[in-house]
């Protein structure tokens, strides 16, 4: 009988403690994504991650950047695919040609942004987050602007499934910059967390 109360006593402990870090590891996504527009977009990507980035805001913007980044890559190829398919026609194929060449853009921008974050130091943290930001923005920029080039275009399910594709990487990247400008705002006492 003692035995049993102690074997429930610890699967009692050990389950409890399973749950409190669960708690912490939902309230770290909860705390990063709490500087993004896109909140729940933010939890339901970078959740798996909130262990590794804890508090720390380099790494939520690393994380951040690298999941736009898996995203943007399948939206790439998905876009090119759908070109060389050459089943979008009229002014839709001048869109969708546009709308390749910008989130290729996108891409490498977001690439730059991820080089910037795994090199971050002291010394040059201002003029990083300088670039940083820029090449975010101008990501985003770019996401925008294809979106733009189908405004008024009529073309039915392709083209709406286009638009919402562009339209979750452009969550995600708006959300990324969110992340790394709360790097740039935490300062560079925030590269030791």
């Amino acid at each position: 009988m003692r035995r049993i109360n102690i074997s429930v006593a610890l699967m009692l402990f050990s389950w409890l403690t399973f749950v409190s870090a669960q708690g912490n590891n939902e309230s770290y996504v909860q705390e990063a994504c709490g500087v993004t527009r896109y909140q729940n977009v933010c939890v339901q990507s970078l959740s798996p991650f909130s262990n590794k980035a804890r508090r720390s805001p380099s790494r939520w913007a690393r994380v951040g950047v690298s999941v736009t980044i898996r995203e943007v890559k399948g939206l790439v190829a998905f876009l090119n695919d759908l070109k060389q398919q050459g089943r979008v026609i009229g002014r839709n194929r001048g869109a969708l040609s546009d709308c390749c060449e910008v989130i290729q853009d996108a891409l490498d921008d977001l690439h730059r942004s991820l080089r910037v974050l795994r090199m971050l130091n002291v010394g040059e943290f201002e003029y990083q987050m300088s670039d940083l930001l820029t090449w975010l923005s101008t990501a985003l920029t770019d996401e925008d602007t294809c979106l733009d080039g189908f405004d008024g275009h009529r073309g039915g399910r392709q083209i709406t499934v286009i638009q919402n594709k562009v339209q979750n990487a452009s969550y995600l990247t708006s959300n990324a910059l969110a992340l790394a400008n709360w790097l740039a705002t935490s300062g560079v006492e925030s590269l030791g967390s």
